[in-house]
């Protein structure tokens, strides 16, 4: 019990410090998560469990849209393939298709891993060579 609250505490306090870009980072991160449980909740037919996790993984979605800025092309495009991300999961969860989350899982993987590539070329342009954080 003193371990479970001890990681809770621990997560409060990382999302408390963290950077913008890190928050991000931690959503997708926290998507992703969703998403493999909800395979594993369609693999074993439990079709609330499935909804559950999906749900969770769409509000991270809607997340990201509501605060995307949109001024420019890229953030147009994003916005594109975030409302392309959500309607699989939707479409997924209502015909429990693994194949369509796994379409949805790929593209917020790519999401995931540019956008850490961003904060590490931004650490690096911040704190030289040597900072690692």
């Amino acid at each position: 019990m003193a371990v479970t609250h001890m990681q809770a505490a621990y997560k409060q306090n990382a999302m408390k410090t963290a950077s913008p870009g890190e928050l991000t980072l931690m959503l997708y991160n926290g998507c992703l998560k969703f998403i493999k449980q909800a395979k594993q909740a369609m693999e074993a037919q439990e079709v609330e469990k499935r909804n559950v996790a999906l749900s969770k993984a769409q509000d991270i979605i809607r997340e990201l849209m509501v605060t995307l800025k949109t001024d420019s092309e890229l953030g147009q495009n994003m916005m594109r393939l975030y409302d392309f991300i959500l309607n699989r999961m939707v479409e997924a969860n209502i015909k429990n298709d693994v194949v369509m989350l796994e379409e949805a899982e790929e593209l917020v993987i790519e999401f995931r891993d540019t956008w850490k590539q961003v904060i590490a070329a931004d650490r690096q342009q911040r704190h030289g060579a040597g900072g690692q954080a």
